[in-house]
């Protein structure tokens, strides 16, 4: 896949131009925070040569680079559409399109009171260990973990087992939503020991709008859109596009699943 951007066909040129495949990260693409298999590089290489291919996550840029990326290649040079931030940072064939920001929308004094509940939720739980970065702040979003995003992979592993027995993210979930009733706000659990706050709306469905506009900039219409993911199910971080009627929503379980699933519809 280290190719460069420019040895692919373009868009209008694809063999199947209206087809495009649309991936979560965490547990579709990588394992959990990990990075990319170079054979599921090897594959979304072929497979780009056929049609069109982009991600969609939760995480900022910079994480789906260490996760997607090299240290000498850029990670929009590896995808025709790349979705930070469930598409509030946007890239088409690697050209930054305009964003939005969380801040902006919900205004600085909710922010803060949220926030600050947040924080004082977290700090009376009683679970087996803390780390760090308990909120963390993304440009379209909030990402709140009770354990903390410095936790090592294997912390997280055991959180995510401990929460699995004592819902503890959704509770959390539960009890901020009836906190703060009229904010606007979805709330989604994905990934191992965090849950993301956002504008409802603003969950991974805002990146069809990007997808709906290609036929104004090459020309395509993208009728087919197929969408990976592995938190499918209502709740999850991926059920909003996987269920939406503009995409075929295909449930996997790792990343195993999904090059299986690819090999398969696409002949690889």
């Amino acid at each position: 896949m280290a190719e460069a951007a420019s040895l692919y066909p373009p868009l209008q040129d694809r063999p199947v131009k209206n087809t495009v495949c649309l991936f979560d990260v965490d547990g579709t693409l990588t394992p959990a925070r990990l990075a990319a298999s170079p054979q599921m590089l090897t594959l979304l290489s072929a497979l780009r040569h056929k049609v069109a291919i982009g991600f969609v996550g939760g995480s900022d840029l910079a994480k789906q680079q260490e996760q997607l990326g090299t240290p000498n290649i850029n990670v929009t040079s590896l995808f025709d559409f790349c979705f930070s931030e469930n598409g509030l940072t946007a890239y088409r064939m690697g050209e930054l399109l305009e964003g939005n920001s969380f801040i902006k929308w919900l205004g600085e004094e909710k922010y803060k009171k949220l926030v600050n509940w947040c924080l004082i939720y977290i700090a009376k739980l009683d679970i087996p260990i803390k780390r760090g970065t308990f909120v963390e702040f993304r440009n379209g979003m909030i990402n709140v973990s009770p354990v903390g995003r410095n936790a090592s992979n294997k912390e997280r592993l055991e959180f995510n087992e401990y929460d699995k027995q004592h819902n503890i993210r959704s509770t959390m979930v539960e009890a901020v939503r009836k906190e703060f009733p009229d904010f606007g706000l979805t709330f989604s659990i994905g990934g191992q020991i965090s849950f993301d706050v956002f504008p409802t709306g603003w969950d991974k469905t805002y990146c069809l709008q990007y997808l709906e506009s290609e036929k104004k900039l090459s020309g395509v219409d993208y009728s087919t859109i197929h969408f990976f993911g592995d938190k499918t199910a209502k709740g999850g971080n991926d059920y909003e596009i996987y269920s939406d009627s503009r995409t075929t929503g295909h449930a996997v379980n790792n990343p195993d699943d999904t090059m299986k699933e690819l090999k398969e519809i696409f002949q690889l």
